[in-house]
């Protein structure tokens, strides 16, 4: 059975394309990876990579072999954590993933509440939509991930556990012509303006139908707080659930606008996400059950009269 320091050489080689760089970047001389690589496929019974004057390619096992070995020693990462944990969560490292707008409100409030009580657990956070994080979750990256589970029901490798939903709100900034539109908003008020958001669940994408679909999206960013700060210093208008722009708009950052021929936006479908039959180390599940708390202690603002609505004047 191969040793999990060959994968890690052959891990190293294949993220750096070339021998020299990748015997640094693991610390050992040249020939010494080369004799690595060299035992591990003669321990596999296959050529791994092709060498060449630029460096090297991987061959189709190769790439194969790539793929199990990043599961592998993901996999012996997260069971030497879960074991330096046990007892006291004095150590060790907690790896978790976040959908953009989990990640601009309920998840850093919940690590800052796990930081207070376990203060020596390095946390690493991945934002990223869910489908990435679905991804990562599954190649042993992460432990679990807060996100929209619209599209992730039902899949019998995801254990799932739903969380509060919030009204999804439209938003610009206070100082938009919208908000001085003096009646109600039209659909076709809002063509002369872009329209920025996430990538949209098809539940989401089917309610703007009246606004093109997802093609009335002309700026995607899975980073929400690039697209507050785009809304705030722009006339480009966006939408998000409301306890992610409450905030901002009770302190007069943002305003909201209604429309009276667009059904209401779609509310947020925020879940915790992890592994079906996988156990989590004692970090994650501290953390996880933290978010409960959180998601369930915090009491969201009512939505205030929007800036535009159809009952304006």
């Amino acid at each position: 059975m191969n040793d999990l320091r060959q994968l890690r050489h052959f891990v190293a080689l294949a993220d750096h394309g070339h021998f020299a760089r990748a015997a640094e970047a693991v610390h050992l001389s040249q020939p010494a990876l080369s004799r690595s690589i060299q035992a591990l496929e003669s321990g596999l019974g296959c050529t791994l990579v092709d060498r060449h004057s630029r460096g090297i390619s991987l061959t189709a096992h190769g790439r194969l072999v790539l793929e199990h070995a990043r599961r592998l020693l993901a996999g012996s990462h997260a069971l030497h954590n879960a074991v330096s944990q046990l007892g006291n969560l004095a150590s060790g490292e907690l790896r978790l993933g976040a959908g953009p707008y989990p990640a601009a409100r309920l998840v850093p409030q919940a690590i800052g509440r796990f930081a207070e009580h376990y203060p020596k657990v390095r946390v690493q956070l991945q934002i990223d939509n869910w489908q990435q994080l679905r991804t990562r979750l599954l190649d042993d990256e992460l432990e679990l991930f807060v996100a929209d589970i619209r599209e992730l029901q039902g899949d019998p490798q995801l254990c799932i556990e739903a969380l509060r939903s919030h009204p999804g709100v439209l938003f610009c900034r206070p100082q938009h012509p919208l908000c001085g539109h003096g009646g109600p908003l039209r659909l076709d008020d809002l063509r002369g303006y872009a329209l920025a958001g996430t990538q949209l669940p098809q539940a989401v994408a089917e309610n703007l139908e009246p606004l093109g679909g997802e093609q009335a999206m002309s700026i995607q960013c899975d980073n929400f707080m690039v697209l507050k700060e785009l809304v705030s210093s722009s006339d480009v208008l966006s939408m998000a659930p409301w306890d992610v722009v409450a905030s901002d708009v009770q302190a007069g950052r943002l305003a909201l606008l209604t429309l009276e021929e667009l059904p209401p936006l779609t509310s947020s479908a925020y879940g915790i996400v992890s592994r079906s039959g996988h156990s989590l180390s004692p970090g994650a599940e501290q953390l996880q059950q933290i978010i409960r708390e959180q998601d369930s202690e915090h009491l969201m603002p009512s939505l205030p009269a929007p800036a535009a609505s159809i009952n304006q004047p």
